[in-house]
């Protein structure tokens, strides 16, 4: 009983942490949101600039200066391994769509979980032109802007409230007719998070997401009376060697199993 209290502790000190900083980190993107940014490219087509960088620095020097014990898996940082030896650990995206906040468009975010033992305890999600701020923590549910929030009931699927991209969601639909699907939120990490309030009745996200666009979202649907899996409902595991994940899916409980279900009777080729 003490080790859990202890632990409760401990996560109501990184709560605080974490939304704090993360606000902070916000604050600074946004300051340089729309002005002449260096940037470059990193491996074949993945936009950075020096924003995503700044934001990063400051988030790394906050929580591991506060964190000492704990590992770090960022974006925009190196990969270093001891991370896998850590109980608990950051996982960190410093602007998620980077390619639409260096396009002047609103759908973007600061996303961070704390990982522990491969499943997140703790997220926030800000995105600071919308003004949204998520924020979830094991077993105390999802806040939107400090307000709870909870995913939409049911299992019926109106296209106009699922997002994602059209050729996988085509793969839901009942007959050969055209679907109009919700427009396109660049950030993976907003789209997933507007499920946890409502705002979309289901996300996809194609394959080649990771650790860092994912955790922190993942835990805001699942506080959200939510469910986000990849297509056979297997649960997502984080902070493991290999960081890349493939086509998954976020929806309220009912719907989310109805979707499983639909892809167990048709799986992808």
């Amino acid at each position: 009983m003490a080790d859990a209290d202890a632990n409760e502790t401990i996560l109501t000190r990184d709560a605080a942490l974490l939304k704090d900083t993360v606000r902070e980190a916000g604050a600074l993107a946004r300051s340089m949101f729309g002005t002449e940014l260096k940037k470059w490219t990193k491996g074949a087509s993945s936009p950075v600039s020096e924003a995503d960088i700044a934001v990063n620095d400051l988030l790394e020097a906050r929580l591991r200066s506060a964190t000492p014990d704990y590992g770090w898996l960022s974006e925009e940082s190196a990969d270093d391994e001891s991370r896998l030896l850590r109980r608990l650990t950051w996982v960190v995206d410093p602007i998620d769509g980077t390619r639409n906040y260096l396009g002047g468009h609103d759908d973007w975010c600061v996303s961070v979980a704390l990982v522990e033992d491969a499943s997140p305890v703790l997220a926030a999600v800000f995105a600071p032109t919308s003004g949204e701020f998520f924020f979830a923590a094991r077993g105390h549910g999802t806040t939107l802007n400090d307000a709870p929030v909870r995913a939409t009931p049911g299992s019926e699927l109106d296209f106009s409230r699922v997002a994602g991209p059209k050729p996988l969601v085509e793969r839901l639909k009942p007959s050969l007719g055209e679907i109009r699907l919700h427009p396109r939120i660049g950030s993976l990490a907003l789209r997933l998070c507007r499920v946890a309030h409502g705002a979309l009745d289901a996300a996809f996200a194609g394959g080649n997401s990771h650790d860092w666009d994912l955790a922190a979202a993942d835990l805001i649907v699942q506080e959200a009376d939510g469910r986000m899996s990849d297509l056979s409902g297997e649960p997502i595991l984080y902070n493991r060697r290999e960081v890349t994940h493939g086509v998954l899916m976020a929806a309220g409980r009912d719907r989310h199993a109805s979707i499983v279900a639909h892809f167990r009777d048709r799986p992808l080729p």
